[in-house]
């Protein structure tokens, strides 16, 4: 497959003029992590951001970092921590999940709306998305969005453009809106939780006004679950939120102090769905669900088939593993529509992704919808034909 690496948008417009005018199909790729993700390619062509790259506007006072697509999430983030600030939003690092190697990219966290355990508190990535620039399939460029929350006027291209995963456009620049570090960091971990019980605990901590901003529940063998409820802030916040959230749960029981890199170490591989990456050959799903919802989800699929979960966002968000096979999906499918869920295939051998749904099937309005905003952005149909949905 031939791989184009433009260096500047005159570059991807040209490039992306060229593929319409022969009805090329291309691929859309920045570090190319996730190329996993989604139905099998059926591109002949990669048309990859990695050669756009650089940080073009940073303004700590008002909270803004703008990049192009192709810069390394990592890059950004440094700068961003220099002035003890960061992107609140937690994206994940799927590499280890994937199997993949490479450098994520900025306008990937877009593409994908990679989001992590804040996403409770602060939202997903495109809720912090406050700009963009874009080539679509006419070749031409567009700019939507600015350095405010509140400048959007006519269709929001910004949050249209986020979760695409390179099917509509291919983005050149990505700005986002970002929050300061706070001053401590610390989660109380209750152990041998059931999920019900689990659950219950961190509705609760959720329900309360003590600003949680982690809430996951990690099952273990023998006992050795982990439920883990995170809260941040000035030092003299957290220490009573800690006080007072301890107070609230005692009927959970006494939980341990956990800070530093250990309590980075927990969210991190929360974040970045570690339990569940070995072994790499089962299929992995990221279920949304109402949270009280959650353990009756996990435990119908279990009834059918074997299967591994973990729950973040207080049960919420599903991570899931099954067999990589067609009747784990089919039931996977049968549980998540049951108890009013949406289910994605994350992780899955490339004839399995051919085979069933990747995303969650769109009842048909949604799809009629979902192609005619296809045929806006991208006419000749070049932009990941069929990634998201087949023939489209």
């Amino acid at each position: 497959m031939t791989t184009h690496s433009p260096a500047s948008e005159d570059e991807v417009r040209a490039l992306v003029s060229d593929a319409a005018a022969r009805a090329v199909p291309l691929s859309i790729a920045g570090g190319a992590t996730k190329r996993g993700v989604g139905r099998p390619a059926q591109t002949q062509e990669t048309l990859s951001t990695r050669g756009l790259t650089g940080v073009t506007l940073y303004e700590p006072a008002e909270l803004v970092i703008a990049a192009r697509a192709g810069t390394p999430l990592d890059e950004v983030e440094a700068t961003l921590a220099a002035k003890n600030q960061r992107l609140a939003f937690e994206p994940a690092d799927l590499r280890s999940l994937l199997g993949t190697e490479g450098e994520p990219t900025i306008g990937a966290v877009a593409a994908a709306n990679l989001s992590g355990p804040r996403r409770i508190m602060v939202g997903a990535a495109r809720d912090a998305l406050i700009g963009v620039r874009f080539v679509n399939g006419r070749g031409e460029a567009v700019k939507n969005g600015g350095r405010v929350m509140k400048n959007v006027t006519g269709l929001d291209l910004v949050k249209t453009l986020a979760g695409s995963w390179g099917t509509l456009a291919v983005l050149t620049e990505v700005t986002f809106k970002v929050l300061p570090i706070p001053e401590r960091t610390a989660t109380l971990v209750y152990t041998g939780l059931d999920d019900a019980r689990a659950i219950a605990a961190l509705s609760a901590a959720l329900g309360s006004p003590y600003e949680v901003t982690g809430a996951a529940h990690v099952p273990g063998e023998g006992g050795g679950a982990g439920t883990l409820i995170r809260i941040e802030g000035f030092e003299a916040s957290v220490r009573y939120r800690l006080g007072e959230l301890r107070a609230l749960l005692s009927d959970w029981g006494d939980p341990a102090l956990v800070e530093d890199a250990d309590g980075e170490a927990l969210w991190r591989g929360v974040r970045d769905v570690a339990p569940l990456v070995t072994p790499p050959e089962r299929a992995v799903w990221k279920i949304s669900t109402a949270p009280g919802r959650a353990p009756a989800l996990a435990a119908a699929i279990a009834a059918e088939t074997d299967a591994r979960w973990l729950y973040d966002w207080g049960g919420g968000l599903i991570w899931l593993s099954t067999a990589a096979d067609e009747a784990a999906a089919r039931i996977v499918r049968a549980a998540t529509r049951a108890h009013r869920g949406h289910a994605t295939l994350i992780r899955a051998p490339a004839d399995l992704r051919a085979a069933v749904d990747v995303f969650e099937p769109l009842a048909a309005p949604m799809m009629t919808m979902t192609k005619g905003l296809k045929a806006s952005f991208d006419p000749r149909g070049i932009f990941e034909p069929g990634r998201m949905y087949a023939g489209v």
